[in-house]
């Protein structure tokens, strides 16, 4: 049997490089594959029927001919279970799950539960959170359980050796989960996600993302989020150690804490993560208190920010230098063996980061390598902004539940910023002509249309919902995601649009509100936006939640005077204040003159679930929300009436 040195050495040779056997080639096989598809930097273009010789199907460079669904180094993992399995007979010493919540309420230090401790140690934890009250167990664990019988409280019957039942481990086609989507404009569908799907799109990502038992991950977003579920599951391949925020609700029921997204920086301040996968929001925040801290803070200062700034942002930019290892060129497609990333600007001055960035880098506990943002599109600016700042790999995504998870990303070494990279290696990507919106997969200079995507990260449908499953899948297996995207240079798709939950103006104008929102939400005074548009109206209104501290700033430099936030929020002018600086935010993004609001209403209270107005994936509720805010709608649309 292993000791636990050898387990360990055998890990941490996984962090070194291995040049790997080029002299034969993996598309040597396929000596005419390399007819069949065009190299365009990170994709490759191949025809979706050759007979129709039509090329608009991309795939990803690291695997243009075979769509991935299983791990390159393990593809005898083929489930959740066997993922588990591998992490805990790989990394069963290193740290897994840690929290800093006590059982009593009270927040400390984290303490871990390593991966091995995650299995039959873990169950008294999980009884106790989840007031389980029936327990089914085979004997080998009977015995243990009765030994801390007395401390499990909730458990009323047990079920053990007088039924026994084989060990029956899921088949990839098995249902690994229902996963609910947003339900934005209606009723919730459960989404069914296989174990096949979920391990598909992680081993894809695992092509071009590397992690290690060494990295620690902040985990914030609920498991009802795809997002979450998919990347601890990749996270646990990897043996990377998960500390769970004061503020998430991932472990059953959370009874203990309530939801604060404002105890993220105290967390991460505390757990010092390698690893972030975060919301626009979150970014949006950071990048509002480092650009509000530092314009407040003096010209001297600001002087030398921005000396800092624009000498460390040129670095990157002229500076980012990928070596890639390969197994082939042939044709030049790439199939990657290992990537080590060179990023010189990334280091390119001790100075400067002592002087200036080192500060900002501890409001994310010092130690960040790798960022990722997904969920929602970031604006250009502030991707770029952070990736200077915080001196890490800053990469954004795409994806969506039905997709299980991930569509595209960014790839490394791409300093480009305002897209959302190639596809995943799970799965192809097409863009389908939508012609009552004028886009067309023929446009020049840039194919547009909606983005369909396919391979096995596809989901089995929608549970016990044959009709809406028939109508987001097509007949030939493309699922339609109502999103609109365009073809950038060297492969990489550009989110613009959407076709899903668009609206119709008196003049005849398609608006779709959430590419609005997602525009005015760079504004320094919204916190969350809800943009709408009645079909009877010739204009859009806006309900803004707004940043408290900025607003508040806003005030103190304009000299007003007010008795309550409430109060402030129907004042004149903090109303016409925040509307020109939307204004502003809009002209820079090019909204065109019928996307732009012409009245806002300010109100401090923010969107939640608690209030209704939220999804688990952060959401807006639209119909709620036009029935929440019915009367301010109303009061905006009687304003510019008058006004006009």
């Amino acid at each position: 049997m292993e000791s636990k040195s050898q387990r360990r050495i055998q890990v941490i040779q996984k962090h070194f490089l291995h040049e790997p056997d080029t002299s034969s080639s993996v598309l040597r096989p396929y000596q005419t594959a390399g007819e069949y598809f065009l190299e365009q930097g990170y994709s490759v273009v191949l025809p979706e029927k050759l007979q129709t010789g039509k090329w608009n199907v991309y795939r990803s460079a690291f695997s243009p001919l075979k769509l991935v669904s299983r791990y390159r180094d393990h593809p005898e993992i083929a489930t959740l279970h066997d993922n588990f399995v591998h992490a805990v007979e790989t990394y069963g010493d290193y740290k897994y799950l840690g929290t800093r919540v006590g059982v009593d309420g009270t927040v400390g230090e984290y303490k871990w539960m390593t991966y091995r401790e995650a299995g039959p140690d873990a169950v008294k934890f999980i009884v106790n959170h989840a007031d389980v009250q029936v327990v089914f167990c085979v004997p080998q664990t009977l015995k243990d359980l009765l030994s801390y019988l007395s401390e499990v409280p909730s458990v009323r019957l047990i079920v053990g050796q007088e039924y026994p039942k084989p060990f029956c481990p899921p088949k990839p086609e098995n249902i690994a989960t229902l996963c609910y989507t947003s339900g934005t404009t209606g009723k919730p569908k459960g989404a069914v996600v296989s174990h096949g799907n979920l391990i598909a799109n992680n081993a894809g990502q695992a092509m071009r993302m590397k992690f290690y038992p060494s990295d620690i991950y902040i985990s914030y977003l609920p498991l009802a989020h795809i997002f979450e579920r998919s990347t601890q599951v990749m996270l646990a391949y990897f043996g990377v150690g998960i500390g769970f925020g004061q503020g998430v609700s991932n472990l059953p029921y959370n009874k203990v804490v309530k939801k604060d997204s404002l105890k993220l920086m105290d967390d991460m301040v505390s757990l010092r993560p390698t690893v972030f996968f975060g919301v626009p929001r979150v970014f949006n925040r950071l990048y509002a208190s480092i650009t509000g801290a530092v314009q407040s803070s003096g010209v001297l200062r600001q002087r030398l920010f921005n000396a800092a700034y624009d000498a460390k942002r040129q670095a990157i930019l002229d500076g980012i230098v990928v070596k890639l290892i390969l197994i082939s060129t042939h044709y030049h497609a790439l199939s990657f063996e290992s990537v080590e990333i060179v990023v010189a600007g990334m280091n390119s001055s001790a100075m400067w980061d002592t002087l200036v960035f080192n500060k900002i880098k501890g409001m994310l506990g010092g130690r960040v390598r790798f960022i990722l943002s997904a969920a929602s599109p970031l604006s250009p600016d502030v991707l770029e902004f952070l990736r200077v700042c915080f001196g890490c790999v800053f990469l954004e995504g795409y994806g969506m539940t039905e997709n299980s998870c991930v569509i595209s990303n960014m790839d490394f070494g791409d300093n480009l910023c305002g897209h959302v990279g190639s596809p995943c290696p799970a799965c192809e990507i097409k863009l389908v002509d939508v012609p009552e919106m004028d886009y067309t997969s023929a446009d020049q200079p840039h194919p547009r249309g909606e983005i369909c995507t396919r391979g096995p990260t596809v989901f089995q449908g929608y549970y016990k919902d044959e009709v809406q499953t028939r109508e987001i899948i097509d007949e030939d297996g493309w699922l339609h995601t109502g999103d609109i995207g365009l073809w950038l240079p060297e492969g990489r798709l550009k989110i613009i649009d959407r076709k899903k939950n668009i609206f119709k103006l008196s003049q005849g104008e398609y608006v779709a509100a959430e590419k609005i929102e997602n525009v005015y939400v760079n504004s320094k005074f919204v916190a969350q936006c809800f943009v709408y548009g009645d079909s009877l109206k010739s204009s859009l209104v806006a309900i803004v939640s707004l940043d408290q501290d900025v607003f508040k700033a806003w005030a103190a430099a304009e000299g007003i005077k007010y008795k309550d936030l409430k109060q402030l929020c129907n004042d004149l002018r903090a109303r016409a204040a925040v509307l020109a600086d939307m204004t502003q935010v809009a002209k820079k993004a090019q909204l065109r003159g019928f996307e732009c609001v012409k009245a806002v209403t300010l109100v401090v209270e923010p969107f939640t679930m608690e209030n209704g107005l939220l999804t688990p994936t952060f959401k807006i509720k639209r119909p709620q929300a036009k029935a929440y805010f019915s009367k301010a709608i109303a009061s905006m649309y009687t304003e510019i009436s008058k006004s006009s």
